[in-house]
């Protein structure tokens, strides 16, 4: 029998996170892996997992608190006869569903304006008017009196169970009283908006626009009215700031991919055994590679008055989900080959479309590839993911006839849509970079150059 400290794992680009649930108690038995409190960052919630089995002897952790790697969680008493528990007997606390969020400083919200965010970002994701967090110091010592599945309901929402007043026995909080709360922090009542709508016209906040239009839809016709998601609430703010405060500017061009397809569908066909299947995005991811090492200021930052040019080289890949568009971040792209890049960019987006991908696996993106290939459309406008300065947007491919200088040949012609950050890059910077994107799909033998 030992005493154990139980610790706060890697969680990934930021210092500090607060405690926004508790999930056991001194006395609760637990097991290895077993979920023990909640953090949330400004990218994503995430449980903390026990590293042993055992008996919960301290907390040292309460709700709103601030942690970090390596902080104490608990004390946890190890044995033999506890750690073989039956799972049955364990006090297993509520799980809590980690929400990814999207986008913030180092985005990930996959700046695409036509795709369901965002990033939403996206089933929650960024924060727009969604309810925000109070911070650590004024959250209430005790958790409000609700029951799991309402938890869950105002996690899903984003709405912070502590500032809403319950209507049932007790203050007990219930669906409705979540509905009603989030309701009214879309309409302005909340303190978050009422300080923006007092922020200086032209600070970046109010922006000395007039009011949106308040309009009873209903006098029309019949309505329904849906929440927005988590994910498209967060992905909501990044979305809009980074739309008004980047001038951006987006180039449209074509690659022939005729050859490189070939080469995807003769690539498949030999490694149909190994279950890893290459995809276009996949070169494309490559080739963006290569193009940001000939022209490093797409791989860069605006820092103030400086340029921070970054020597790694980091994609973000937009990734459809059932909650919303989610961006996972591959990283060093320039030292894995394109059957790595397969491989990592499959198990990303499985994760995304689970829900499970952790803040560092959504962060430290240097350029993002947002792809529509699967679906169609022709060109499109992405957002940039600020604080990167560019963004590649890629439609469906087709074939078209194409003047060789005696006849014309049918090609498969890729759709490009690069925009960029008017204030770090200018116009026949983004022209050469699109033309050597294009001259890459076109004979890829160029990356061994």
């Amino acid at each position: 029998m030992a005493i154990i400290d139980v610790t706060i794992p890697d969680i990934g680009d930021f210092d500090e996170v607060a405690v926004i649930e508790l999930l056991v108690k001194a006395g609760d038995k637990v097991r290895a892996e077993q979920s023990l409190i909640t953090v949330e960052s400004d990218k994503a919630s995430m449980e903390i997992p026990s590293s042993h089995s055992g008996l919960v002897k301290e907390m040292q952790v309460k709700l709103g608190d601030k942690v970090k790697q390596g902080s104490l969680v608990l004390k946890l008493e190890t044995a033999d006869t506890v750690a073989a528990a039956p799972a049955e007997v364990l006090s297993v606390a509520p799980t809590v569903a980690t929400v990814p969020l999207v986008a913030v400083p180092q985005l990930p919200v996959a700046a695409v304006m036509s795709t369901p965010m965002p990033m939403a970002p996206a089933a929650s994701a960024v924060a727009v008017v969604a309810p925000v967090h109070q911070p650590a110091s004024v959250l209430s010592a005790d958790l409000p009196h609700a029951s799991p599945s309402v938890r869950k309901f105002a996690r899903e929402l984003g709405v912070p169970l502590n500032e809403v007043k319950g209507s049932g026995p007790k203050g007990r909080i219930s669906q409705e009283d979540i509905q009603s709360f989030n309701r009214a922090v879309m309409v302005g009542e909340t303190r978050t908006q009422a300080q923006a709508a007092k922020a200086p016209a032209g600070d970046g906040a109010g922006l000395g626009l007039i009011p949106w239009p308040k309009v009873d839809f209903s006098k029309f016709g019949p309505i329904e009215r849906k929440e927005l998601g988590r994910i498209q609430k967060i992905s909501g703010a990044n979305l809009l700031r980074n739309a008004v405060m980047i001038p951006a500017v987006t180039n449209h061009d074509d690659a022939d991919i005729t050859e490189l397809e070939a080469f995807r569908v003769l690539t498949n066909k030999d490694n149909e055994k190994s279950g890893v299947k290459v995809t276009m995005l996949a070169f494309l991811i490559k080739a963006c590679v290569n193009a940001l090492q000939k022209f490093p200021q797409f791989n860069s930052s605006l820092d103030g008055d400086a340029l921070v040019y970054k020597q790694y080289w980091h994609v973000g890949f937009a990734a459809d989900t059932p909650n919303g568009l989610m961006v996972p971040v591959l990283k060093d792209a320039d030292k894995k080959g394109i059957l790595q890049i397969s491989a990592e960019m499959g198990e990303l987006a499985k994760k995304a479309r689970e829900g499970k991908l952790s803040p560092a696996e959504m962060s430290g993106a240097t350029f993002t590839i947002s792809s529509l290939g699967g679906i169609g459309g022709r060109y499109f406008t992405p957002i940039i993911n600020a604080p990167e300065v560019a963004i590649l947007g890629v439609c469906k491919s087709q074939m078209e006839p194409k003047w060789n200088g005696k006849e014309f040949d049918p090609r498969l012609m890729l759709p490009l849509s690069l925009t960029w950050d008017h204030r770090v890059i200018d116009g026949a910077a983004a022209a050469r970079f699109n033309a050597h994107l294009v001259n890459i799909l076109a004979d890829f033998r160029r990356v061994l150059l």
